[in-house]
């Protein structure tokens, strides 16, 4: 179960739902059902309570569980009463009570009023929500209210009828447009940006009421400072609208689609009335590296199949989003690739629904079988490198310095496509003066096979180098000296754009981005880069260190040694008292390095 936000159900052994429930870790909130408590079920007299009885009734008859995932828990929340809505399953009739979410509305009328609804109609007005908080539904409104004037009357206004202005506009609330002191477009414009606002444009809104704070507080107005402060910082926590319910989308299914070398994911979500009532996940395993057109194709044709016979509608949604075309449209069907609005946000959810699907399948194939989990990258990696053997143990070299001083060399070893750390091997370059990596290259790889050679230790079956074509041939160049050229595969990997390069072909290849292959060959390349630049930083630092103890004259090695371990830096040093020092190394020394930093600090020093 996943560790995030979502909604569960509970189907019985007929596939029916019979509880609904919302969490905020469903992972955590779905295992309390299944203790002792309410697993053992005990139909005599016992301490339980009837709730208690209920409950041990139900968990007896879970025979499957299905679970969304969302963002945020508002969302759960929000879904969980649509679906309780849509299936009223038993249990949640019995142990739950509905409840009705507010929603403001934009009312499809002339000069518009925006207002607090709870149940909104099918009557052409704009219906924003629902919110799971009331004060959130105030704050907006009365928002709302003081940017842009709006009219907040009953009155059913009409062109040549004669109306009187109220209170509402000698005090400022209103324009009075009823008089035609406010012009239709004018008002329509103020209509439009509330919309904007309720819609998530709210960036705009709040630089203004920045704006609005700084002034106040300007002038010493500081009770509405706080209160612009206030809306602001439920504004910037604010999300204006859910993307679980929304009622200008209407009976459509949503269905995305994940995959990677072997299978395919594809989930769907169906919207009716606004409302996300039906949700599934199917797996599809590959056989001939087929297309995803062709994939999704099948898993529509499928999931709406096992919907229409599990749904309480019988009508199928006459619209699809998806993220790209199917191979084959059905007639009379309106497929829509949405590019951003409402509909992508449906589209993320269920992309999203879909590649936890995809990760926890993933990791129950790794927990129940590793064996087979790692040698199915092994082979993978072995078919897309050509290799003869299956590369259990794989070596990768990176070269550090800079401007060739301090130059470093690193040797990363991994055994089944884990980290063998024990084996890691740092390398001191030793022939080579000033910044050439392509020497340093050749000189490390000769003497790292030159010792398991003398050794007779087991030699790895890949070799990777960090670099491009030029490391790549100094590599092979040791290898070529000490006869395993022909012995051990070698490749090197681009960084700028993960080129794979092979030796003796000037061109490289492009392995697949999503490839259990590149992943684990960029896992190598990158720790050899992390365990590399750890010991180049740490020799650059005692080559400061040493340079700036061992220059003065009569401060020795071992010396310098005991104050850096008793002071901790040379920078530290420089702050001690001189009777300090002087219990450490004794008065002549401390009188040498007093002398010492005496000349630095008098700029006589360099």
């Amino acid at each position: 179960m996943p560790d995030s936000p979502g909604v569960y159900q509970f189907l019985n052994d007929e596939g029916k739902i019979i509880y609904v429930g919302k969490a905020k870790n469903l992972k955590k909130r779905i295992s309390t059902y299944f203790n002792k408590t309410n697993d053992s079920y005990d139909t005599s007299y016992s301490d339980r309570t009837l709730n208690n009885l209920k409950m041990a009734v139900m968990v007896r008859k879970i025979a499957d569980i299905h679970t969304i995932v969302v963002e945020t828990e508002s969302d759960a929340l929000l879904l969980e009463n649509n679906m309780i809505k849509e299936y009223k399953p038993r249990y949640n009739i019995l142990l739950k009570d509905d409840k009705s979410f507010p929603w403001i509305v934009v009312r499809n009328e002339k000069f518009p009023r925006v207002y607090l609804m709870r149940n909104p109609v099918q009557d052409g007005s704009l219906y924003f929500g629902p919110y799971t908080s009331i004060p959130m539904v105030r704050t907006l409104l009365d928002l709302v209210k003081k940017l842009y004037s709006l009219r907040s009357c009953h009155l059913n206004i009409k062109s040549g009828k004669k109306y009187k202005v109220c209170l509402e506009y000698h005090i400022g609330n209103c324009k009075a447009p009823c008089v035609g002191q406010q012009s239709e477009d004018e008002y329509n414009e103020s209509i439009s940006q509330v919309c904007n606002i309720l819609r998530g444009n709210i960036t705009t809104v709040i630089k203004h009421l920045k704006k609005l704070m700084k002034e106040y507080a300007e002038v010493y107005r500081f009770e509405e400072a706080e209160a612009m402060k206030k809306k602001i910082e439920m504004l910037e926590k604010y999300r204006s609208k859910s993307t679980i319910v929304n009622p200008t989308i209407n009976n459509v299914d949503v269905f995305s689609f994940e995959d990677d070398i072997n299978c395919a994911y594809v989930n769907c979500l169906r919207i009716v009335d606004g409302a996300i009532i039906q949700a599934q996940t199917i797996e599809i395993v590959k056989r001939l590296d087929e297309h995803p057109s062709l994939l999704l194709g099948y898993a529509i044709t499928d999931i709406r199949k096992r919907f229409s016979s599990q749904s309480s509608s019988t009508q199928q949604p006459g619209e699809i989003i998806v993220p790209f075309y199917p191979d084959v449209l059905m007639p009379d069907i309106v497929y829509t690739i949405p590019e951003n609005g409402d509909k992508k946000e449906l589209l993320k959810l269920s992309q999203r629904n879909a590649l936890f699907f995809q990760l926890e399948k993933k990791k129950q194939i790794e927990k129940t079988d590793p064996e087979r989990h790692i040698n199915r990258i092994l082979q993978t990696l072995q078919h897309d490198l050509q290799m003869s053997e299956l590369p259990v143990h794989i070596e990768c070299f990176d070269n550090s310095n800079i401007q060739g001083t301090n130059s470093v060399a690193a040797c990363v070893v991994f055994r089944n496509a884990r980290p063998s750390k024990k084996e890691y091997r740092h390398y001191i370059i030793r022939t080579v003066e000033g910044p050439n990596d392509f020497a340093s290259m050749q000189e490390v790889v000769y003497r790292r096979y030159r010792r398991l050679l003398d050794e007779n230790e087991s030699l790895p079956k890949l070799i990777i180098i960090d670099g491009g074509k030029g490391q790549l041939s100094s590599a092979m160049n040791s290898l070529e000296k000490l006869g395993l050229s022909k012995i051990i595969s070698i490749i090197s990997i681009a960084e700028r754009l993960e080129e794979i390069y092979f030796p003796d072909d000037s061109m490289p290849i492009y392995l697949d981005k999503r490839s259990e292959s590149l992943k684990l060959i960029q896992q190598l390349r990158d720790e050899a880069h992390r365990f590399g630049n750890l010991f180049h930083r740490n020799k650059r630092s005692q080559a400061m260190l040493h340079s700036e103890l061992n220059e003065i004259k009569g401060i020795g090695e071992k010396t310098a040694k005991k104050l850096l371990q008793q002071f901790k830096s040379v920078a530290q040093l420089r702050t001690v008292p001189v009777e300090e020092i002087e219990k450490s190394v004794g008065k002549r020394k401390a009188q040498v390095l007093t002398n010492y930093f005496s000349l630095c600090a008098g700029g006589n020093h360099h």
